[in-house]
């Protein structure tokens, strides 16, 4: 891949986003991040990231909104999107899928190798 790779990290909570952001850096890439779907997509428009973190559960536009967005426009389609949640119900995991998530990590995040391999298999 020629150059950093840029990825967004979408959390409505700043700590997860700090320390998801050293590591991603740490690991190379550059980082964006918003705090809910409404400034996800904002960011999206100006910076055209490469992969997106996304979190389900956030105020204003959750993380399924906001997977929908992002589906809708053409341009994004092929983004790859990772969703990031809390949530264990088969319900949810498969809305995710429904929705357009290429995969899906269970938060709290216990493996982070696991994330970084899964993070290159898709960039």
């Amino acid at each position: 891949m020629a150059g950093r790779a840029k990825i967004l990290v979408v959390d409505d909570a700043p700590e997860f986003v700090y320390a998801i952001r050293l590591f991603l850096e740490d690991l190379g890439y550059d980082v964006v991040t918003a705090y809910n779907g409404k400034e996800a997509v904002e960011v999206l428009e100006r910076e055209s990231p490469d992969l997106v973190l996304l979190d389900g559960i956030m105020p204003l536009m959750d993380g399924w909104e906001t997977l929908s967005a992002i589906r809708r426009r053409p341009s994004w389609q092929r983004l790859p999107v990772i969703m990031l949640t809390g949530l264990e119900e088969a319900q949810q995991r498969m809305e995710s899928y429904d929705r357009g998530c290429t995969d899906l990590m269970s938060k709290p995040i216990d493996d982070y190798d696991q994330l970084a391999l899964l993070i290159e298999r898709m960039l």
